[in-house]
């Protein structure tokens, strides 16, 4: 029997059934899996979930198995007794995922912290991994100022206390990630999750470990070579506060088997503001990628 659920999403915005899945860690994952054909994970970040992904299954699932997790204490998912949300923690879990479900032959698509988290995925199992889709993330410690300072601030007291006066991360990103405006009922599905207090820990842990984690991050960024054979589509909004040029650049060059998609007036939640061109694009893609049948 599946979970009481913390809130019922829209279904007119996103219509597909859930699926349950629970780990021997105690998590309850929460999960879409919709269409057939080669695999595609579509990992979110914070303080976002699953229906990030909304525009991109109705688009996609006629050609790939379009497979969308929330991780533990984000959208549906419930988290374990004591579990502590490090980027880590989440990893973990989205490997034992990967694994009961078997998944292989898969394409990543990542975003935000989802970048660290479906690279690392990979490095535990990387002949399930045929290659990935990088939207705006990082994979290596912060080295600019402006992030280091948006992690202390987030992360820390004044982050903490926006998250729990009023949901204001998820607020503050949902504003200031988006170039386009987000629709009303859509912000409703976005912060749903966390419309408890005592639910929302996640969405400021996140942040603070952008500079916690940073061991794990140094971690990734050694070993990303064993990956540099996977083909890599870019697909990055140049309006992002977040990650911007130089990380796409980095990419480009730690993964010489990439194509680059630039989106002019999308931001950080790309999904959001360009999800027709992220579309067509992977489509395009994938017909090209080494040993893929065509979707």
């Amino acid at each position: 029997m599946p979970p009481q659920p913390k809130f019922r999403p829209d279904h007119t915005q996103f219509p597909w059934p859930s699926k349950w899945l629970k780990l021997k860690n105690g998590a309850t994952i929460h999960y879409i899996d919709e269409g057939t054909g080669p695999v595609l994970l579509l990992l979110h970040g914070n303080p976002t979930w699953s229906f990030l992904y909304r525009h991109i299954i109705a688009g996609l699932k006629d050609h790939f198995r379009c497979i969308a997790p929330d991780y533990p204490g984000f959208g549906l998912s419930h988290a374990p007794e004591g579990y502590d949300f490090s980027a880590a923690s989440q990893v973990h879990v989205m490997s034992s995922f990967v694994e009961a479900l078997d998944l292989r032959d898969m394409t990543i698509m990542m975003q935000d912290w989802s970048g660290p988290i479906g690279l690392s995925i990979a490095l535990a199992s990387p002949d399930r991994v045929r290659g990935f889709v990088i939207g705006n993330t990082w994979a290596w410690p912060l080295e600019r100022r402006g992030q280091k300072m948006f992690s202390r601030l987030m992360g820390g007291p004044p982050g903490r206390v926006l998250a729990w006066c009023c949901n204001g991360i998820v607020r503050f990103f949902m504003w200031k990630g988006i170039a386009t405006r987000l629709d009303k009922n859509a912000l409703k599905m976005y912060l749903a999750p966390f419309s408890k207090s005592r639910d929302r820990a996640p969405t400021h842990i996140f942040p603070r470990q952008l500079r916690a984690a940073a061991p794990f991050l140094a971690d990734i960024y050694r070993r990303l070579p064993e990956l540099a054979d996977k083909p890599v589509l870019l697909v990055w909004g140049e309006k992002d506060f977040a990650f911007q040029a130089p990380e796409r650049r980095r990419f480009e060059a730690l993964f010489p088997d990439h194509k680059t998609i630039t989106l002019p007036n999308a931001g950080h939640f790309i999904q959001e503001d360009a999800p027709n061109e992220i579309i067509s694009a992977i489509k395009q893609w994938y017909k090209n990628v080494k040993g893929s049948a065509s979707p």
